[in-house]
């Protein structure tokens, strides 16, 4: 059995598609097809039926995905070849695009200046990530999955407070407790884009509606700092946002995990695992860090808003 046609059954497998799988793989669609009907022919089974969706796996295309994935976790770990210094290559990184805009940046930027050979590419989505159809090398998640075939390390705990632009809570009453945020604008998630239950936040302050609303934390944050009304936000995300300070800090704290997600056989690879190690450590140091000089951005005691 080739290498190379198991490399584009996996191709199509993950992307259902004969032009998608193309595009990543750099052939042709009619090319893919090729292969795809030579490796069926070879193995005498038939991998994939058409759909008017794309191309879904048989049965026997199902059973062939985890051989042929251990055959590429085996022929990415001899590759890299034992004891390499540096990092190289490419690594895409899925993320909730909190996570994406607020961390990720700052520590993407320390591995790529430790590392001249490595590229970084983040991926923000307001969504789960299917690493089984590769869309990443690995993911940030905010809850760990319970289904699929991963691996999945905690990162860190971080944590979110309900906070509003110093000019929204200059011109409206003084919030001294949670009755007194009835009446003012809230912002939050579309209640039916919230893609994991740990990013309901917004019935955590007894609000019953959200005025805006968006599926992006980074919307909202900058509806924020418009001075649209109040949202719950990350405590990490404060520090780039000029103004914006927490209100009832004792009183609306939420707290939520990121976890590190790798498709389970990439732990045969010691690339991979250095760069998950490099980036969950690099998430818990900054987190750490922002969510200490948030704090330096509350109000002082006293005024009605802590």
């Amino acid at each position: 059995m080739d290498w190379d046609d198991l490399r584009v059954f996996l191709a199509v497998a993950r992307e259902e598609s004969l032009s998608r799988a193309g595009r990543r793989l750099g052939m042709d669609a009619s090319t893919v097809g090729r292969r795809v009907a030579r490796l069926e022919t070879a193995l005498g089974r038939v991998l994939f039926a058409k759909t008017p969706q794309g191309y879904a796996a048989t049965a026997d295309g199902a059973a062939l995905i985890p051989h042929a994935e251990a055959a590429e976790a085996a022929a990415a770990a001899a590759a890299e070849g034992p004891g390499t210094a540096g990092l190289t290559g490419q690594l895409r990184i899925g993320a909730p695009d909190g996570c994406a805009n607020y961390v990720l940046p700052q520590i993407c930027a320390q591995m790529v200046a430790d590392h001249p050979g490595l590229d970084i590419q983040i991926v923000a989505l307001p969504r789960v990530f299917n690493l089984s159809r590769r869309e990443a090398d690995m993911a940030v998640a905010v809850s760990r999955p319970d289904t699929g075939r991963a691996a999945v390390q905690r990162i860190t705990d971080y944590h979110l407070h309900l906070a509003g632009h110093a000019d929204y809570l200059a011109g409206h009453p003084p919030i001294r407790s949670p009755s007194d945020l009835k009446g003012h604008r809230m912002i939050g998630y579309i209640a039916d884009m919230i893609f994991d239950r740990e990013l309901d936040y917004l019935t955590e302050t007894g609000a019953d509606r959200a005025v805006l609303s968006s599926n992006s934390v980074s919307v909202q944050m900058q509806a924020i700092r418009a001075g649209a009304g109040l949202g719950i936000v990350h405590d990490f995300a404060i520090p780039f946002a000029p103004g914006v300070r927490r209100v009832l800090a004792r009183d609306i704290a939420l707290t939520r995990s990121f976890w590190l997600i790798r498709h389970a056989d990439d732990r045969r690879s010691d690339r991979l695992t250095r760069l998950a190690d490099a980036v969950a450590a690099g998430i818990r140091r900054e987190v750490a860090r922002l969510e200490l000089l948030a704090g330096a951005t509350d109000p002082p005691p006293g005024d009605g808003r802590t």
